[in-house]
Protein backbone atom coordinates (compact mmCIF):
# COMPACT_ATOMS: atom_id res chain seq x y z
CA UNK A 1 0.00 0.00 0.00
CA UNK A 2 2.80 2.36 0.94
CA UNK A 3 4.54 1.49 -2.31
CA UNK A 4 1.42 2.37 -4.30
CA UNK A 5 1.14 5.75 -2.55
CA UNK A 6 4.79 6.49 -3.24
CA UNK A 7 4.36 5.59 -6.91
CA UNK A 8 1.25 7.78 -7.13
CA UNK A 9 3.13 10.70 -5.56
CA UNK A 10 6.05 10.24 -7.94
CA UNK A 11 3.67 10.18 -10.93
CA UNK A 12 1.93 13.33 -9.74
CA UNK A 13 5.28 15.05 -9.21
CA UNK A 14 6.37 14.05 -12.71
CA UNK A 15 3.22 15.56 -14.22
CA UNK A 16 3.69 18.81 -12.27
CA UNK A 17 7.30 19.10 -13.44
CA UNK A 18 6.25 18.43 -17.03
CA UNK A 19 3.61 21.17 -16.88
CA UNK A 20 6.10 23.62 -15.37
CA UNK A 21 8.57 22.84 -18.13
CA UNK A 22 6.02 23.39 -20.90
CA UNK A 23 6.34 27.23 -21.10
CA UNK A 24 10.12 26.93 -21.43
CA UNK A 25 9.71 24.52 -24.32
CA UNK A 26 7.32 26.96 -26.00
CA UNK A 27 9.80 29.79 -25.52
CA UNK A 28 12.47 27.81 -27.33
CA UNK A 29 10.04 27.50 -30.23
CA UNK A 30 9.48 31.25 -30.66
CA UNK A 31 9.74 32.75 -34.13
CA UNK A 32 12.94 34.26 -35.47
CA UNK A 33 12.48 37.93 -36.37
CA UNK A 34 14.43 39.08 -39.42
CA UNK A 35 14.91 42.84 -39.69
CA UNK A 36 15.30 43.89 -43.31
CA UNK A 37 16.32 47.42 -44.31
CA UNK A 38 15.26 48.05 -47.91
CA UNK A 39 15.02 50.91 -50.38
CA UNK A 40 11.60 52.57 -50.43
CA UNK A 41 11.14 51.58 -54.07
CA UNK A 42 10.86 47.94 -52.97
CA UNK A 43 7.92 48.48 -50.61
CA UNK A 44 5.22 46.80 -52.68
CA UNK A 45 7.22 43.82 -53.92
CA UNK A 46 8.89 42.96 -50.63
CA UNK A 47 5.59 43.27 -48.74
CA UNK A 48 4.06 40.70 -51.09
CA UNK A 49 7.08 38.41 -50.74
CA UNK A 50 6.99 38.65 -46.94
CA UNK A 51 3.54 37.01 -46.93
CA UNK A 52 4.72 34.24 -49.23
CA UNK A 53 7.93 33.56 -47.31
CA UNK A 54 6.35 33.57 -43.86
CA UNK A 55 3.62 31.19 -45.04
CA UNK A 56 6.28 28.74 -46.24
CA UNK A 57 8.52 29.32 -43.21
CA UNK A 58 6.31 29.54 -40.10
CA UNK A 59 9.33 29.91 -37.82
CA UNK A 60 10.28 33.24 -39.43
CA UNK A 61 8.73 36.68 -39.13
CA UNK A 62 10.03 39.55 -41.26
CA UNK A 63 10.06 43.19 -40.14
CA UNK A 64 10.83 45.81 -42.79
CA UNK A 65 12.28 49.28 -42.56
CA UNK A 66 11.66 51.08 -45.86
CA UNK A 67 13.33 54.43 -46.54
CA UNK A 68 15.89 56.10 -48.75
CA UNK A 69 19.09 54.08 -49.00
CA UNK A 70 21.08 56.98 -47.56
CA UNK A 71 18.88 57.14 -44.47
CA UNK A 72 19.08 53.37 -44.02
CA UNK A 73 22.87 53.42 -44.36
CA UNK A 74 23.08 56.08 -41.64
CA UNK A 75 20.81 54.10 -39.33
CA UNK A 76 22.96 50.98 -39.75
CA UNK A 77 26.11 53.01 -39.17
CA UNK A 78 24.61 54.39 -35.95
CA UNK A 79 23.92 50.88 -34.61
CA UNK A 80 20.36 50.07 -35.63
CA UNK A 81 19.51 46.36 -35.64
CA UNK A 82 19.56 45.09 -39.22
CA UNK A 83 19.95 41.56 -40.55
CA UNK A 84 19.74 42.26 -44.28
CA UNK A 85 20.26 45.49 -46.24
CA UNK A 86 19.01 46.07 -49.80
CA UNK A 87 20.11 49.39 -51.28
CA UNK A 88 18.86 51.15 -54.41
CA UNK A 89 22.46 51.91 -55.42
CA UNK A 90 25.95 50.51 -54.78
CA UNK A 91 27.15 53.78 -53.20
CA UNK A 92 25.36 53.29 -49.87
CA UNK A 93 26.34 49.62 -49.65
CA UNK A 94 29.95 50.38 -50.54
CA UNK A 95 30.13 52.89 -47.68
CA UNK A 96 29.45 50.02 -45.24
CA UNK A 97 31.71 47.45 -46.93
CA UNK A 98 35.24 47.04 -45.56
CA UNK A 99 36.36 45.35 -48.79
CA UNK A 100 35.95 48.66 -50.67
CA UNK A 101 38.67 51.29 -50.99
CA UNK A 102 38.83 54.61 -49.14
CA UNK A 103 37.08 56.48 -51.95
CA UNK A 104 34.02 54.21 -51.67
CA UNK A 105 34.22 53.68 -47.90
CA UNK A 106 35.93 56.79 -46.48
CA UNK A 107 35.11 55.97 -42.86
CA UNK A 108 36.42 52.40 -43.06
CA UNK A 109 33.09 50.97 -41.94
CA UNK A 110 32.78 47.20 -41.60
CA UNK A 111 29.14 46.13 -41.54
CA UNK A 112 28.77 44.00 -44.67
CA UNK A 113 29.25 40.23 -44.61
CA UNK A 114 31.25 40.32 -47.83
CA UNK A 115 30.63 36.73 -48.93
CA UNK A 116 26.89 37.38 -48.85
CA UNK A 117 26.90 40.51 -51.03
CA UNK A 118 25.23 40.24 -54.43
CA UNK A 119 23.76 42.49 -57.10
CA UNK A 120 20.12 41.52 -56.72
CA UNK A 121 18.10 43.63 -59.15
CA UNK A 122 18.21 46.28 -61.84
CA UNK A 123 15.68 49.10 -62.21
CA UNK A 124 15.07 51.91 -64.69
CA UNK A 125 14.96 55.66 -64.13
CA UNK A 126 11.77 57.09 -65.59
CA UNK A 127 10.35 60.51 -66.41
CA UNK A 128 6.72 60.52 -65.25
CA UNK A 129 3.82 62.95 -65.50
CA UNK A 130 0.50 63.45 -63.69
CA UNK A 131 -2.76 62.10 -65.09
CA UNK A 132 -3.60 63.79 -68.37
CA UNK A 133 -0.05 65.16 -68.75
CA UNK A 134 -1.17 68.83 -68.54
CA UNK A 135 2.23 70.14 -69.67
CA UNK A 136 2.35 67.71 -72.62
CA UNK A 137 5.87 66.56 -71.73
CA UNK A 138 7.03 63.71 -73.93
CA UNK A 139 10.76 63.23 -73.30
CA UNK A 140 13.85 64.17 -71.33
CA UNK A 141 14.93 66.29 -74.30
CA UNK A 142 11.73 68.31 -74.07
CA UNK A 143 12.06 68.62 -70.28
CA UNK A 144 15.53 70.10 -70.76
CA UNK A 145 14.17 72.77 -73.11
CA UNK A 146 11.40 73.62 -70.63
CA UNK A 147 13.93 73.90 -67.79
CA UNK A 148 16.10 76.20 -69.89
CA UNK A 149 13.03 78.34 -70.65
CA UNK A 150 11.99 78.40 -66.97
CA UNK A 151 8.61 76.96 -67.92
CA UNK A 152 8.24 73.79 -65.84
CA UNK A 153 8.00 72.65 -62.20
CA UNK A 154 10.01 69.47 -61.74
CA UNK A 155 10.35 66.99 -58.83
CA UNK A 156 13.45 64.94 -58.02
CA UNK A 157 15.04 63.19 -55.05
CA UNK A 158 17.45 64.82 -52.61
CA UNK A 159 21.17 64.50 -53.27
CA UNK A 160 21.56 61.79 -50.58
CA UNK A 161 18.86 59.63 -52.18
CA UNK A 162 19.84 57.25 -55.02
CA UNK A 163 17.01 58.38 -57.31
CA UNK A 164 18.16 61.95 -56.72
CA UNK A 165 21.75 61.01 -57.53
CA UNK A 166 20.66 59.35 -60.77
CA UNK A 167 18.66 62.49 -61.62
CA UNK A 168 21.71 64.66 -60.95
CA UNK A 169 23.63 62.56 -63.47
CA UNK A 170 20.87 63.18 -66.04
CA UNK A 171 21.04 66.94 -65.45
CA UNK A 172 24.82 66.81 -65.79
CA UNK A 173 24.47 64.79 -68.99
CA UNK A 174 22.46 67.67 -70.44
CA UNK A 175 24.91 70.21 -68.96
CA UNK A 176 22.27 71.79 -66.73
CA UNK A 177 23.14 73.54 -63.47
CA UNK A 178 20.93 72.04 -60.76
CA UNK A 179 21.69 74.75 -58.21
CA UNK A 180 20.65 77.53 -60.59
CA UNK A 181 17.47 75.68 -61.53
CA UNK A 182 16.57 75.16 -57.87
CA UNK A 183 17.21 78.84 -57.05
CA UNK A 184 14.91 79.77 -59.92
CA UNK A 185 12.12 77.74 -58.31
CA UNK A 186 11.98 75.14 -61.05
CA UNK A 187 12.88 72.13 -58.86
CA UNK A 188 11.29 70.68 -55.75
CA UNK A 189 12.77 67.76 -53.79
CA UNK A 190 11.64 64.58 -52.07
CA UNK A 191 13.47 62.80 -49.25
CA UNK A 192 12.85 59.44 -50.96
CA UNK A 193 11.40 58.15 -54.21
CA UNK A 194 7.92 57.70 -52.70
CA UNK A 195 7.73 61.44 -51.92
CA UNK A 196 8.62 62.30 -55.50
CA UNK A 197 6.06 59.79 -56.75
CA UNK A 198 3.37 61.35 -54.53
CA UNK A 199 4.13 64.86 -55.79
CA UNK A 200 3.60 63.72 -59.38
CA UNK A 201 0.56 61.61 -58.51
CA UNK A 202 -1.09 64.60 -56.81
CA UNK A 203 -0.18 66.88 -59.76
CA UNK A 204 1.77 69.18 -57.45
CA UNK A 205 4.43 69.27 -60.18
CA UNK A 206 4.49 69.04 -63.96
CA UNK A 207 6.74 65.98 -63.97
CA UNK A 208 9.29 64.06 -61.92
CA UNK A 209 11.98 61.42 -62.06
CA UNK A 210 11.31 58.15 -60.24
CA UNK A 211 12.06 54.48 -60.78
CA UNK A 212 10.09 52.57 -63.36
CA UNK A 213 8.82 50.23 -60.66
CA UNK A 214 7.40 53.11 -58.60
CA UNK A 215 5.70 54.50 -61.69
CA UNK A 216 4.09 51.08 -62.26
CA UNK A 217 2.94 50.71 -58.65
CA UNK A 218 1.49 54.24 -58.55
CA UNK A 219 -0.15 53.99 -61.98
CA UNK A 220 1.83 56.93 -63.36
CA UNK A 221 2.42 57.55 -67.04
CA UNK A 222 6.05 57.05 -68.11
CA UNK A 223 6.95 59.36 -71.01
CA UNK A 224 10.66 58.53 -71.24
CA UNK A 225 13.31 56.26 -69.72
CA UNK A 226 16.91 57.28 -69.04
CA UNK A 227 19.62 55.42 -70.91
CA UNK A 228 22.74 53.93 -69.39
CA UNK A 229 24.74 56.79 -70.92
CA UNK A 230 22.58 59.33 -69.10
CA UNK A 231 22.77 57.95 -65.57
CA UNK A 232 24.48 54.56 -65.54
CA UNK A 233 22.89 51.27 -64.51
CA UNK A 234 20.46 51.25 -61.60
CA UNK A 235 21.73 48.31 -59.58
CA UNK A 236 20.30 47.14 -56.23
CA UNK A 237 22.96 45.38 -54.12
CA UNK A 238 21.95 43.24 -51.15
CA UNK A 239 23.98 41.80 -48.26
CA UNK A 240 23.66 40.23 -44.83
CA UNK A 241 25.01 42.46 -42.08
CA UNK A 242 27.96 41.24 -40.00
CA UNK A 243 26.27 42.12 -36.72
CA UNK A 244 23.10 40.20 -37.57
CA UNK A 245 21.81 37.99 -34.78
CA UNK A 246 20.41 35.60 -37.41
CA UNK A 247 23.01 35.33 -40.16
CA UNK A 248 21.86 31.93 -41.47
CA UNK A 249 18.19 32.94 -41.54
CA UNK A 250 19.04 36.24 -43.24
CA UNK A 251 21.10 34.43 -45.87
CA UNK A 252 18.25 31.99 -46.47
CA UNK A 253 15.83 34.87 -47.10
CA UNK A 254 18.33 36.54 -49.45
CA UNK A 255 18.68 33.24 -51.33
CA UNK A 256 14.89 33.13 -51.63
CA UNK A 257 14.87 36.63 -53.14
CA UNK A 258 17.09 35.38 -55.98
CA UNK A 259 14.77 32.46 -56.76
CA UNK A 260 12.07 32.06 -59.40
CA UNK A 261 9.08 32.87 -57.16
CA UNK A 262 10.55 36.15 -55.94
CA UNK A 263 11.89 37.14 -59.35
CA UNK A 264 8.42 36.69 -60.84
CA UNK A 265 7.09 39.25 -58.35
CA UNK A 266 9.98 41.65 -58.99
CA UNK A 267 9.68 41.36 -62.76
CA UNK A 268 5.93 41.90 -62.52
CA UNK A 269 6.47 45.57 -61.58
CA UNK A 270 9.44 46.25 -63.85
CA UNK A 271 12.54 45.07 -62.01
CA UNK A 272 14.93 42.76 -63.83
CA UNK A 273 17.50 40.35 -62.47
CA UNK A 274 20.89 42.03 -62.22
CA UNK A 275 23.35 40.69 -64.75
Amino acid sequence: MKTSKILALLLALTLVLALCAAPAAYADDEKTELIVFAAASMTETLTELKDKYEAANPGITITYNFDSSGTLKTQIQEGADCDLFISAAPKQMNALDASKDKDANPDGLDFVLSDSRINLLENKVALVVPEGNPKKIESFDQLVELLKAGDVFFAMGNSDVPVGQYTQKILAFYELNEEDLAKSGLITYGSNVKEVTTQVKEASVDCGVVYGTDAFSAGLEVVDTATKEMCGQVIYPAAVMKNSAHIEAAQAFLDYLTGDEAMAVFEGVGFSKAA
